[in-house]
């Protein structure tokens, strides 16, 4: 039961992770690579940039920790 849990929770959190990370690529364009000066623009990530940027890297620790605890269950015998 709690295995059956920890395998749903991985895939829901692996395809959340997916469009988290595709939501993100918008502003990478192919225009960047060949314009120095694009290129070389840093801006700070504001609104939901940063809360997308956030999300993303709980829901990726806490996937790594799910896939931990997933590995781990079979030598405690659960």
């Amino acid at each position: 039961m709690l295995r059956t849990f920890i395998d749903l929770a991985q895939v829901v959190l692996a395809i959340t992770l997916i469009v988290l990370v595709l939501l993100q690529a918008k502003g990478n364009s192919a225009s960047a690579f060949f314009n120095r000066e694009a290129a070389t623009t840093y801006r700070t990530r504001r609104g939901v940039e940063k809360t997308i940027l956030q999300a993303t890297v709980a829901i990726g620790i806490f996937f790594c920790i799910l896939s931990l605890i997933n590995n781990l269950l079979p030598k405690f015998g659960l």
